[in-house]
């Protein structure tokens, strides 16, 4: 058998245990253990993030250690080291994942702009020179429907082939939503020499989802209507979703110690449909008048992006008397395409005394659907543009181990950004041109072999777009992170902990403009601090756990405008859809049932009370899910599992952007699973 792995890019040589860092990786096998099949569920497993507004369930949306980003497009997130959050590719499916690593704390000075929480790396599988295969069947609530496949071959003694995917159709707990899925993802790997490899992976998914705003608080109180209600129009049909992506990466080891990976990447994404979504002004919204009507613009997108990267990286060791250095060397280029059309229609003045058709309204208490025919023209045009980026960085990083016990990382990178915005609706363009040193240093210090103690901090930046009253374009936001923690690994890895504390800061934020409405200033500044815990450990008596725990205290440092609804944010005002508390415990009991292998599992997930608007008094409430799972081995090739999630049946509110547009969780629902290897 051949056994040939790939590295990834950014991460050099270093183990786990010597990085000034909190590395936490949930694992392929994890993922299938909870029948966990979405990115969203799979990152509720890992400490300090939060689910964020997700536009309408079109796409994943999330914050690490309290700090989000742009609300206006999807969370920043990798996929084998390349870029996945840029583009529009809808919510991203889990089947064929390896591993998802979340590497906390800034990450900027290896990968450039970003939000300094965090980074999360999904790992696909790769390729095998053994042949192996899998096939999953899965049922469950709502006529879900899931059918998922892998496949792995060598197909010559220096050529392997994989190819999994999977097919979902699945209706809702929300009313008359209905969705649909497919991915796929085609790989090869070739052995070209002992020391060389090159691989090759295609990624293409298609998903239709109903743009689906949620529930509203009516008066700022939840609970007045089910959360199965659906305040939107089945007649706008779903939003088609389209990703398409090729990832190739060539690597060369030179000796044992040095080598080099070259990569490039090539992602389409296209996002295109209607939404009703509820107006949110007051003199255009009668839901505040009289507590049932409300009014809703229909909206139209067309998101169209294309995403060029390339990228060298040289690692390597090599000593200077006494001390062991660990270097990274690196540039990479990104070259990324925005072209977005949204169009609507909205409600007039309700001083106009407009009719509940002009209004394109609905009673939420007793909802009556429209025609397709007889739904809004979507003529007004919000915004249609052609946005280019290019991003150019260099970077380079030492990690020097001054004794066995004491290693010192040093790092940094340079980045140039430059944007350009064309204005299609006035012929009009605004450009920027930024550059930026992000920095990064940390220490570790290794008492005994199974405990690390290290302390990071870091710089990094995220560019804003557009620009001031005056033409002038925003500065990029900066970010600075300091942090100290402890690893501890047994030394059968059996037991895996770790612990941290963190503050990070944030300036130029985008804010409103007070003296010229309809702009926006980058004056805006926010901290974040807390500590966080993540625990995996195989116990005694079969039993394994995967538990996490955060403490985060999340807050503005300005008082100013919010740029959505000019709203005062004051100064110690927490952010929108961040707890201060929150928890997850996954224990399985591992046995045996007349020769046959089974598990019991169990989960308990804690999300604390949470800010639901800004410049407002309106919170989510705090929810406790509780969750169990099993298996049981018919045969050594056989499995059948299945699991219970929400098990008493909790109404609880995943996330939201105003008390008009909050995102309802799932009630009690169970899934039944068989899977056949081969």
């Amino acid at each position: 058998m051949t056994v040939l792995k790939q590295r990834q890019p950014y991460l050099g040589r270093v183990a786990i245990k010597d990085v000034p860092q909190n590395i936490i990786t949930v694992s392929g096998k994890t993922l299938q253990e909870a029948g966990i099949t979405t990115l969203a569920n799979a990152l509720d497993l890992v400490s300090g993030i939060a689910r964020q507004n997700s536009f309408g369930g079109m796409w994943d949306s999330f914050a690490v250690r309290g700090f989000a980003g742009d609300i206006n497009v999807p969370s920043g997130f990798l996929v084998n080291g390349f870029n996945y959050g840029r583009g529009f590719g809808g919510p991203r499916d889990m089947s064929g994942v390896e591993r998802i690593d979340v590497l906390k704390g800034p990450s900027s000075a290896l990968f450039g702009r970003g939000e300094p929480g965090g980074t999360v790396d999904i790992i696909t599988k790769k390729p095998q020179f053994e042949q192996h295969g899998s096939f999953g069947l899965q049922g469950g609530s709502y006529h879900d429907i899931r059918v998922d496949g892998d496949y792995t071959a060598p197909l010559t003694q220096s050529l392997a082939m994989r190819l999994n995917g999977a097919f979902e159709d699945s209706d809702s707990f929300r009313k008359t939503v209905h969705t649909r899925k497919w991915t796929i993802a085609p790989s090869l790997l070739w052995k070209i020499t002992d020391k060389t490899s090159l691989s090759y992976q295609l990624s293409y998914t298609r998903q239709d989802i109903p743009f689906d705003r949620g529930i509203v608080a009516v008066n700022g109180r939840l609970g007045v209507i089910p959360v199965t209600r659906f305040l939107g129009e089945p007649g706008d049909g779903p939003n088609k979703v389209g990703d398409l992506g090729h990832q190739l990466q060539l690597q060369h080891d030179f000796n044992h110690n040095w080598g080099l990976q070259l990569g490039f990447g090539d992602r389409l994404t296209d996002m295109e449909g209607f939404g009703e979504t509820p107006e949110l002004a007051t003199a255009r919204q009668p839901l505040f008048r009289d507590g049932r009507t409300l009014s809703r613009q229909r909206r139209y997108i067309d998101y169209q992006t294309e995403d060029l990267v390339g990228r060298a990286e040289l690692s390597g060791e090599f000593k200077t008397w006494s001390l062991k250095h660990h270097v990274l060397i690196g540039t990479d280029y990104d070259a990324f395409d925005f072209d977005s059309v949204q169009k609507r229609y909205r409600p007039p003045a309700l001083s106009s005394n407009p009719s509940q058709a002009a209004l394109n309204a609905i009673d939420i208490f007793a909802p009556v659907y429209r025609a397709a025919n007889a739904l809004p023209a979507t003529n007004a045009v919000v915004f249609n543009q052609k946005e280019k980026s290019r991003t150019a960085g260099g970077y380079v990083q030492d990690q020097i181990d001054v004794t066995k016990k004491i290693k010192i990382r040093l790092g940094g990178r340079f980045d140039d950004y430059q944007q350009k915005i064309n204005f299609r609706t006035n012929n009009s363009s605004s450009s920027q041109h930024q550059t930026a040193f992000s920095p990064q240093v940390g220490a570790v210090y290794e008492p005994v072999r199974s405990l690390s103690l290290y302390v990071s901090y870091g710089r990094g930046f995220r560019p804003n777009s557009g620009t001031d009253y005056a033409g002038t374009p925003f500065r990029p936001e900066r970010t600075r992170d300091v942090e100290i923690g402890a690893k501890y690994s047994s030394l059968d890895r059996r037991i895996e902990i770790s612990m941290d504390a963190f503050r990070m800061t944030k300036d130029n934020i985008l804010t409103s403009d007070p003296a010229r409405v309809g702009y926006s200033l980058a004056i805006g500044k926010a901290v974040s601090q807390g500590v966080e815990t993540d625990i995996h450990a195989a116990l005694p008596y079969g039993f394994r756990t995967i538990a996490s725990a955060s403490y985060i205290d999340a807050h503005s440092t300005s008082t100013v405008l919010d740029p959505d609804f000019g709203r005062v944010v004051a100064k110690g005002d927490p952010l929108i859809n961040i707890p201060a508390w929150s928890a997850n415990v996954l224990l399985f009991r591992d046995f045996h049932v007349a020769g046959h292998q089974a598990m019991l599992g169990a989960g308990v997930n804690y999300v604390g009370r949470r800010l639901g608007e800004t410049g407002t008094n309106f919170y989510l409430p705090s929810y406790t899910l509780v969750r169990l799972i099993g298996s049981f081995n018919v045969t050594k090739r056989l499995v059948l599992s299945g699991q219970i999630d929400n098990l008493t049946n909790k109404t609880w509110y995943a996330n939201s952007y105003a008390a008009l547009w909050v995102y309802p969780g799932a009630p009690r629902t169970f899934s039944l699973r068989a899977r056949y290897e081969f």
